[in-house]
């Protein structure tokens, strides 16, 4: 359905006065391009033995020592945002890069030396269409987003949950999977996603968060990828239900939910959402008012999700958007009624 490789748009001055004043930009080392300077790699297989599209990389030991030093400053920046001489506990113990995506990031695995517990985070390069989706999960999901930048370099925070993909060929034909409960939740992610446009919810794109209530399972589906943060000019893109990779628990939706509960919870959605921008109304104004002057798609794009827009709501005001940022203020404002 994403016929082109996204455009990679920079960070400008006044998103990052917004980023500095919203504490996400930090004086850490920026490494993205330090770690592009790996001289091997090998296949990262699972725990299972199954190869992933992720390579585990090898630097020189003089490389690897300096690289190690700058990671553990910049995970206890994003953990604790304390200095890090009293954390000589802790180990980067493995590097792995992602050679697919537009972001093309590193996976760092931090390890406890104590007591063998590892933790994980991310290396990008910064992209604002990036920046924008991880403020407006921020801001207007029920999920907290810890990011830094610094430079061209993006720290994103570990976000843990089964991947999509894992979960739909594992875990949906399990006895014991509460077939309502999930599929509720993929009806207000998929909601969630369209209202905020935030494109390309692929199965590899979130994770299931899965969580053992006193009676039940509950599930959570979780955005893990940002890229496509309002860029396409096709509006099925925004439609988490379109992708072929979700057909199975599309499917399962429309089996197990009425129309009537679809309705409610998708009303339930947009309630929740408007709140969430009714209370921190002031930062979102911001960021869209950043976003609204910045050209973070091709016009063209612009033009056809305007007139897609207005299809999809029966409307003729999408457009006079002059940008993806208008557009997507437009969009959250019809949506939500705010």
């Amino acid at each position: 359905m994403i016929a082109r490789r996204k455009i990679k748009y920079p960070v400008s001055p006044p998103l990052r006065q917004y980023l500095y004043h919203f504490d996400r930009q930090r004086e850490i080392p920026q490494v993205y391009s330090e770690l592009r300077r790996f001289t091997g790699a090998i296949p990262y297989e699972d725990p299972r033995g199954r190869e992933t599209l992720w390579l585990t990389v090898m630097y020189p030991p003089d490389v690897l020592t300096e690289l190690r030093a700058k990671l553990i400053a910049i995970y206890t920046e994003l953990k604790i945002g304390r200095d890090a001489a009293q954390h000589e506990h802790l180990l980067v113990d493995r590097i792995d890069f992602g050679d697919f995506g537009n972001s093309k990031p590193f996976r760092i695995r931090v390890t406890n030396l104590f007591n063998d517990n590892s933790d994980y985070f991310y290396v990008k390069q910064t992209d604002a269409s990036r920046i924008y989706g991880l403020e407006l999960e921020h801001i207007l999901s029920p999920n907290r987003i810890n990011y830094l930048i610094s430079g061209n370099t993006l720290i994103e925070e570990h976000i843990a949950g089964v991947p999509g993909d894992v979960f739909l060929r594992e875990h949906l034909n399990q006895p014991g999977l509460n077939k309502v409960r999930i599929a509720k939740e993929f009806t207000k992610f998929t909601e969630r996603s369209f209202i905020r446009l935030l494109g390309d919810m692929r199965s590899v794109n979130y994770v299931v968060d899965i969580t053992p209530d006193f009676e039940e399972i509950q599930y959570r589906v979780r955005a893990i990828d940002f890229d496509q943060q309002s860029y396409e000019g096709n509006g099925n893109i925004y439609l988490a239900f379109r992708f072929h990779s979700n057909r199975k628990i599309t499917r399962l939706a429309f089996e197990v939910l009425n129309r009537k509960s679809i309705d409610q919870y998708v009303a339930e959605e947009h309630a929740q959402m408007a709140r969430r921008a009714k209370v921190e109304s002031s930062r979102l104004r911001a960021l869209l008012g950043v976003m609204r002057r910045e050209e973070i798609a091709p016009r063209e794009h612009v033009i056809t999700l305007a007139r897609e827009l207005d299809r999809m709501h029966g409307t003729s005001g999408f457009g006079d958007c002059q940008s993806m940022g208008e557009l997507t203020a437009e969009h959250i404002s019809l949506m939500l009624e705010i």
